[in-house]
Order: C-alpha cells, then sequence, then structure tokens
C-alpha cells in the first residue's frame, strides 16, 4: 500500500509551532517577488538546499523578513499601498472566503482581523526536512514529492488492514513531534493515493481499497486527477468524457495516445504500480521574477544579468553543463514572449550571461514595460552524453575555471559577494 502524506495549511501550520498565539486565528501567509536581488549594494544572499522533490525548489534568502508593514506595505507618492498575494491561508481563514493567489488587499477586506505574516522559507524547509528524516525511520521507502507532500510505500511492511491505524498513529506522532496537522491518503496505487488525501483533508485519514477504486472515482472530475492538465482535460471533453469513472471505461482512447497515455490510464484505475522515488535528476535550472514595470532596457539587461548569476551558482551547485538555454518575458497587458537556443559549450558564467543577453536582444520587439523575467537552463550533456563544441573549448575551459573559483567565493560568503559590472551599471 502507498500512503500520500500532505501537510495541512503548511506555511500556515508551520508559524503556529513558534508562535502559539496563532492557533485557532484566521492567519495567512503572503508572499512577494524578492527583489532584493536586483539591489546594487551587497546583501549577503544565501543559497537553502536541503530538501529533495519534485517541486522544492532551492531557496535564495536574506536573513532580514521583516515584518507586515516593511514587506507589504510599499510608499507610493506619499500613499501606502499593501502589495503581495496569499500564499497559504489557515482553514480557520478559509471560511471567509481566503484562498491562495488572492491579493493580500482584498483578504484583509473580506477579514478585516486576518493576521497576514511575511514568508519564512527557512523555517518551511527546516521542518520539511525534519519531517522527511522522521519518516524515513518510520517507513521503508519514502518519497519527498514537495516541501509538503511525501509518498511512502508500507506495502511488506505493515498488514493492509493495519495500515490505517499505523498511518492514525503516524499522524499523531507527527502532531506531537512537530506541532503538524497532516492529512493521509492510501490506496494501492500512488496517484489514487494523493487524490484520496483530498478527501482526507483537514487531519484525518482515507483508505481506498484495490475493490472500491471504480466506485471511488466514479464521479470525480477529470480535472482533479494528479496528472490532467488543461491538454490533457480539453482532450477528453472533446470525447464528452467530464469523469475519471467515464475515463476509466476508455481505454482503446487511451492507448490511441501511446505511452503517456497508457500510463495515464494505469494511474487513473489504480494500476499504475509505480514506485517510490528515493531521488530525482534534476531536469532544469531556473529562476523567475515579477516587479513593477520597467521601461528602461538597461535596466531589464541589469536584471537579467543578476537572475543569470543566481543560475550560474545553481548551475555549479549540481555539478551539470547545461546547453539550452530559455526566456521568457512578460510585458503589461498580460503580453509575453519566449525563445530558447542550444549552444553545445561547456557552460561558464560569461557564456550563461551572453546567451541570456543575445536572447532578450532577439525577441524584444514590442518596447513595452516589461513587468516579469523567466530564465532557465536545461539539457544537461553530462545526463544526455552529447559532446560539447571542440572550437571554443579551450576559451571555454578557462572561463569556467575562472567560474569555478568565483563560485567557491560565493559558496563561503554569499551569492552576491562577486559580481561583474554588468550588473551594476549597463550603459
Amino acid at each position: 500500500m502507498i500512503l500520500h502524506l500532505d501537510l495541512d495549511a503548511f506555511f500556515a501550520s508551520a508559524h503556529r509551532t513558534i508562535d502559539s498565539r496563532l492557533r485557532d486565528r484566521p492567519i495567512a501567509v503572503g508572499g512577494r517577488s524578492n527583489l532584493k536581488i536586483f539591489e546594487p549594494k551587497k546583501v549577503g544572499i544565501k543559497l537553502y538546499n536541503n530538501n529533495a522533490g519534485a517541486f522544492v525548489n532551492p531557496v535564495f534568502y536574506s536573513d532580514n523578513i521583516g515584518d507586515f508593514k516593511s514587506f507589504f506595505v510599499d510608499h507610493i507618492d506619499g500613499k501606502e499601498k499593501i502589495r503581495g498575494i496569499i500564499t497559504t491561508a489557515s482553514y480557520e481563514a478559509r471560511a471567509f472566503g481566503i484562498k491562495t493567489g488572492m491579493s493580500v488587499n482584498e483578504a484583509l477586506g473580506r477579514c478585516p482581523d486576518l493576521i497576514v505574516i511575511p514568508p519564512n522559507y527557512l523555517l518551511y524547509h527546516d521542518l520539511s526536512h525534519r519531517l522527511h528524516i522522521f519518516l524515513k525511520q518510520q517507513i521503508p521507502d519514502v518519497e519527498q514529492y514537495s516541501i509538503d507532500e511525501f509518498f511512502g510505500d508500507v506495502s511488506g511492511w505493515v498488514e493492509e488492514d493495519e495500515v490505517v491505524s499505523f498511518a492514525q498513529t503516524l499522524q499523531a506522532q507527527i502532531a506531537q513531534r512537530f506541532g503538524l496537522p497532516i492529512s493521509i491518503g492510501i490506496s494501492s496505487g500512488k496517484w489514487i493515493a494523493k487524490l484520496a488525501t483530498e478527501f482526507a483533508k483537514p487531519k484525518k485519514v482515507y483508505l481506498v481499497t484495490k475493490e472500491d477504486i471504480p466506485l471511488f472515482i466514479k464521479d470525480i472530475k477529470i480535472e482533479e486527477f494528479p496528472g490532467i492538465g488543461k491538454g490533457y482535460a480539453k482532450r477528453l471533453r472533446s470525447h464528452f468524457i467530464t469523469t475519471l469513472g467515464e475515463a476509466s471505461e476508455n481505454r482503446v482512447l487511451f492507448e490511441q495516445w501511446k505511452k503517456p497515455g497508457i500510463q495515464l490510464y494505469k494511474r487513473i484505475i489504480g494500476e499504475d504500480n509505480e514506485g517510490i522515488l528515493q531521488s530525482k535528476a534534476r531536469q532544469s535550472i531556473g529562476i523567475s521574477r515579477t516587479f513593477d514595470s520597467i521601461k528602461s532596457r538597461d535596466e531589464v539587461k541589469r536584471r537579467i544579468m543578476i537572475l543569470a548569476r543566481h543560475i550560474v551558482y545553481l548551475v555549479f551547485k549540481q555539478g551539470v553543463n547545461p546547453t539550452t538555454y530559455y526566456m521568457r518575458i512578460g510585458y503589461d497587458y498580460g503580453m509575453r514572449v519566449k525563445h530558447r537556443q542550444t549552444v553545445d559549450r561547456l557552460f561558464h558564467e560569461k557564456l550563461c550571461k551572453a546567451q541570456f543577453l543575445e536572447m532578450f536582444e532577439k525577441i524584444d520587439t514590442s518596447r513595452g514595460f516589461v513587468t516579469k523575467l523567466t530564465m532557465s537552463v536545461s539539457n544537461f550533456s553530462d545526463q544526455n552524453r552529447k559532446s560539447v563544441s571542440l572550437l571554443e573549448f579551450n576559451r571555454d575551459k578557462k572561463h569556467k575555471e575562472m567560474t569555478q573559483c568565483v563560485h567557491k567565493l560565493r559558496e563561503k560568503y554569499s551569492l552576491d559577494i562577486v559580481k561583474n559590472a554588468q550588473e551594476l551599471f549597463l550603459e
């Protein structure tokens, strides 16, 4: 049997572990793009990366987070403006209709007594890391799926008629040891277990036996299943399939979509037989930031250089050699452009920054106000066994050695201990 463990309102619950006054009160954690990385002065940015998982990103942080006013309130033309969005709302806050993605300003309008807390990613990652260690002591095979989700395989470890009792004991131990509420879904299929957790929330255990799967999925909307995104939902609805029960009766349709379709069908009926992943190789490394509209191309380029530095740091931390670069630019009024290009060369900081600047010059044709930058690298040559270009090899090797020396300094002191002139000023 597979257990799916999902911490309830994790970020909000985490703050309650260090401040008991927040218990049983409507609270929410808000977020904003961390724009401190764009400051020309040194702010002591470091990396926290103790967790692994499909949706666990490394966190860049500065030590001083601040209080509500310093974090969420901006002063514009002598007036105060509350910025930011809700990232996690406690169940007490959800009773007022407050949910993830809502603006902090709207949330406070719905619930004037709402306590909105700036994020503390070090706290979240530390709790998640310690919980992961604890779970590995209780369950033979554990996979960290995200910062607040885990899978555990207890097959051959716990008898099926004892699995609910085992999960309830685990739940009580986590509440006692960490002060965190957790919901647990159980089933023979990994993704049915994850789906079952939605019926366990909050703070319950929900078992779906193999025999009960057809009845369990019968009336569940296809969009609620993990792995059915907008693309598959659109395909299925074009065949008048709206529920998982209807999907389970159309095996032939999924077989027409070859291997991905067959895999999805097996997940839906709980026969995926997918085991626990102890670790998974990172497929890409990226960073994204949203900010107030910027017209100056010099300032946008400066920010591209800074984001590239963060990517370089992560690449050398992972010890990989990416060859594909990706950039997406968001403009005001919702317009976006994107571009991807591959260069089979040894990766180093100078090359990385040059590639992203080149891509920006190529796709920034609208000259509109820029509001978001998304940049990433992928297609690691050591994983795909590609050879790098020999034409630039010797020069790239020297630049890579220089980047490695700089990386050691950033590891020891901070990520912004060494910058180049382009990050401070661009003519």
